[in-house]
């Protein structure tokens, strides 16, 4: 947790102030006992009002001031707090946005959020918390040990008793709740993941009819969280009466040996009531330091996690110098690449090699698990090659950086995502300065204008989160004109076409044909109609190029390929 602390540099001026206050709070509240044994054993004992309205109103003035300094203090730990957090959770985010798709795959979606969420919750009402009490407790248990020392020395002896006692009860407390904490983060992040599965999951789970099974599978993830926080909160309810009996047992105790010091004439009353205050004073310091070492716990499970976020080294880092290639715009090439996914017995795809040059469109087809989405991942550099090299623009891409890179591509994911906005923001989303026209043109050769205009408010309707209000043929071709919006030099359209009809299938490659004439076009379908026309088709199997050539081409010469025509297409179609 400490690493976190680092973070906290920037408040390195209201953290000296917030201790400035919560100084001056502790010593006002130190001399309010000294203040009250005054007026009681000079003022109420021998009946001198004028006596007690001047120590009165010191009174009064302490604990104003006192006051002042704690709301101060709180302010400034607040503020501090919620930065912190804020500063946290933005370089959590970030580093997160660094990550390959290996590191998102190797810690989980549901586990990221909630580690950017709850986990860094739980550290910043540490440091709101921590701040305050760590600050003011320690002063006042040390300053309240030495102010009942100096009224008297032989009660002083009942805290040499007590303290070690609630010192003790904290660190078998800290011992039975450590790994609890631990644990309740944990069955947080399995809540998550169910809770993020279902709602995500919804329509399948409803076409199945699972809603039973679902809901006792969150039943049981959510029962198993309740019953840590449940034994959490058990201890947690024990200590805090026993710690209220041990503060009761020694008021009781100096009452009854201060009632004899008073007796002897060995105190006066006021000492022995200023004593009572400085000996709660202390014990509640401790309680304060209990409250603690309920958070600290928690605290530092979360932070433990949150650092896992921060110290993984992302996979995929750009060169520390970078070049840029100003020829071969749009020119894609694999050279005897292969790749295999972490822990993968067999290489994904293997010696590899092909190139795509602007004008043209490269189609691959295969079938599933041949390598498809795989060999178009390595284009924009998703994952790095085992062996081998791919290059665009006649440069590796491991030597350009990956912002450089990607501006070059248009891709199209094989399952469309889209945002909660506009039609119109989602398709700007290509291009952040695009013109109203250059958007209509996008959807136009998209084909989705027409659909666009049928909606209420036209290229302004609201897209809901995931695009649940669009049909999976509308979802493709906004993400088409989201990629189409920033004229790259090369499109990568990942299986795209697979929820259209096969009249606007045609329609949109046609469309694509004449707007692309100048750019790259790697396209991956399943459809055989959609790869006919390309100029070159690449024939995944196992991994491996199978063939590649023109339709006739493979017709004649690759029996993969003539496969899957003779299991889409009828004999007068192929002829």
């Amino acid at each position: 947790m400490l690493r976190l602390f680092q973070y906290l540099k920037p408040y390195t001026w209201d953290l000296f102030w917030v201790i400035v206050f919560l100084f001056a709070q502790a010593i006002a509240e130190l001399y309010l006992p000294t203040l009250m044994a005054e007026v009681v054993n000079n003022g109420m004992m021998k009946g001198d009002t004028t006596y007690i309205w001047k120590y009165g109103s010191y009174m009064l003035l302490v604990a104003l001031g006192s006051s002042i300094c704690a709301i101060v203090g709180s302010y400034l730990s607040s503020i501090i707090g919620v930065g912190f957090g804020r500063d946290i959770r933005g370089r959590v985010f970030s580093r997160v946005e660094d990550y390959s798709l290996h590191e998102f795959d190797k810690i989980g979606t549901a586990s990221l959020i909630t580690r950017t969420t709850n986990d860094i919750t739980q550290v910043q009402n540490l440091v709101v918390m921590g701040l305050r009490f760590m600050v003011y407790a320690p002063i006042m248990c040390v300053g309240g040990i030495i102010m009942a020392y100096s009224k008297d020395k032989q009660l002083t002896l009942i805290l040499a008793v007590v303290l070690p006692v609630m010192l003790l009860l904290i660190g078998g407390l800290a011992t039975v709740i450590v790994p609890l904490f631990k644990a309740m983060q944990m069955k947080l992040d399995k809540v998550n993941l169910v809770l993020r599965e279902n709602l995500t999951g919804i329509r399948v789970i409803r076409a199945f009819n699972k809603l039973k099974s679902e809901n006792e599978r969150f039943k049981t993830a959510n029962r198993d969280l309740a019953d840590n926080a449940i034994k959490v909160n058990k201890i947690m309810a024990l200590t805090q009466p026993l710690m209220i009996i041990i503060m009761n047992l020694t008021s009781i105790a100096i009452i009854w040996f201060g009632g004899h010091r008073i007796s002897q004439g060995a105190m006066q009353v006021g000492d022995m009531m200023a004593f009572i205050q400085y000996a709660m004073q202390v014990m509640f310091s401790i309680i304060m330091v209990t409250i603690m070492f309920v958070m600290v716990p928690r605290a530092q499970a979360s932070a433990i996690r949150i650092n896992e976020v921060l110290e993984v080294e992302p996979g995929i880092k750009d060169p520390l110098q970078s070049s840029k290639s100003d020829s071969h715009k749009g020119y894609v090439e694999f050279r005897e690449v292969t790749f295999s996914y972490p822990g993968a017995e067999l290489p994904a795809v293997s010696n590899i090699s092909f190139s795509a040059c602007p004008g043209e469109v490269t189609a691959i087809i295969g079938g599933t698990g041949s390598g498809k989405s795989t060999l178009i991942n390595l284009i924009p550099r998703f994952y790095d090659v085992d062996s081998g090299s791919v290059l665009v623009d006649g440069l590796d891409v491991r030597q350009m950086t990956q912002g450089d890179l990607r501006t070059k591509i248009g891709f199209v994911p094989q399952t469309p995502v889209l945002f909660s906005g506009t039609v119109s923001e989602n398709i700007r989303y290509g291009k952040a300065d695009a013109t109203d026209e250059q958007i209509t043109h996008a959807a136009e050769v998209a084909q989705a204008s027409e659909f666009i205009s049928e909606m209420k408010d036209g290229y302004e309707s609201r897209i809901s989160q995931g695009g649940t209000n669009l049909s999976g043929g509308q979802k493709q071709r906004l993400s088409i004109a989201r990629a189409l919006v920033r004229k790259p030099g090369i499109y990568i359209l990942d299986d795209c076409f697979s929820a259209l009809d096969f009249k606007t299938d045609a329609r949109l490659r046609s469309a694509l044909k004449k707007e692309t004439t100048a750019s790259t076009v790697i396209i991956v379908a399943q459809r055989v109609g959609t790869v006919m026309d390309a100029d070159r088709i690449i024939v995944l199997d196992e991994g491996q190029i199978a063939g590649m050539g023109k339709h006739k081409e493979l017709m004649d010469r690759c029996s993969v390929y003539r496969e899957i025509v003779f299991s889409q297409l009828s004999e007068e179609e192929i002829a």
